[in-house]
């Protein structure tokens, strides 16, 4: 399972350094060409994992950035004096008394008598 930690990616992409650098003076001490050097496969290997750790460490600081924000807008949230909302108290106020098939069926008994 990959780490999550801010420290451990750091560590790794500084391991990862080291390795590449004692490669590149194992290389350099063989003679072996710059050109040569860029195809060479384990200088490949070290390289992807570094840009796979950074990739890492920029997704934890956008996660870290975005954790900021929600915790921001939360902190606004609650602060921020609540409104009441209408709700069914205002609802009753406004309609009549009686509703319309009410109305009629008492107008027809009216009329009826």
């Amino acid at each position: 399972m990959t780490s999550k930690s801010r420290e451990v990616r750091i560590e790794q992409k500084k391991y990862w350094e080291t390795k590449l650098e004692q490669r590149l003076g194992v290389l350099a001490e063989r003679g072996v060409e710059t050109k040569s050097v860029v195809k060479d496969p384990a200088v490949k290997k070290i390289r992807a994992h570094l840009r796979e750790t950074e990739a890492r460490l920029k997704a934890i600081t956008s996660l870290e950035a975005q954790a900021e924000e929600m915790a921001r807008k939360k902190a606004e949230k609650a602060a921020a004096p609540k409104e009441k909302k209408g709700g069914k108290g205002k609802v009753k106020e406004e309609t009549p008394e009686m509703s319309k098939r009410q109305q009629k069926k008492k107008k027809k008994k009216e009329t009826k008598e």
